[in-house]
């Protein structure tokens, strides 16, 4: 993959730049290499019958907050083909609560939806090795926000190390 650096603070919305912070590395290869590194660490660490815990009323599942990385990291790389094809639009929001109500996650079994979860970290990382400086340094708009090519990646790898964080934290801690 391309040595991405980290984007500028300009280069992202301002509710990113926890996601970007949490981005492990100096390059975008780095930090999504260390995502799915952590991704498998924390998975290893859930025992068998909790991955159906919620640690509080109204909280996603385990199985639920996977779904969630998978489900953000598909729009936010559709985000990023878009803005580097040239897209001029402003791309739809995400409703992240709509999404894992029709995701029917309770009824997934662990192994389809890890599996599912490398192939999309793939599908990924291919996207992002594809892109050149200046397609990486494209803008475009998403839920009427500015964001770059290269922000997107950089927050999906932040977006997947904030989720493990608390899931070790509230669920497993």
């Amino acid at each position: 993959m391309n040595r991405i650096p980290k984007p500028g603070a300009g280069d992202y919305p301002a509710g990113h730049q926890v996601y970007v912070d949490e981005a492990a590395g100096t390059t975008l290869a780095e930090a999504l290499q260390h995502a799915t590194e952590e991704e498998a660490r924390v998975i290893a660490m859930v025992p068998e019958g909790k991955w159906e815990h919620r640690y509080a009323p109204g909280k996603w599942t385990i199985k639920e907050v996977f779904q969630h990385i998978i489900d953000t990291e598909r729009v936010f790389s559709y985000r990023a083909l878009c803005i580097a094809r040239g897209e001029q639009a402003d791309l739809p929001s995400m409703d992240e609560d709509a999404y894992q109500a029709q995701a029917c996650t309770d009824r997934r079994k662990i192994g389809d939806l890890l599996r599912e979860l490398r192939a999309v970290r793939a599908s990924t990382m291919e996207l992002f090795n594809s892109f050149d400086a200046g397609t990486l340094a494209r803008k475009g708009t998403a839920n009427g926000k500015s964001v770059s090519v290269n922000a997107l990646g950089w927050t999906i790898a932040g977006h997947s190390a904030h989720h493990l964080r608390i899931i070790r934290e509230r669920y497993l801690g």
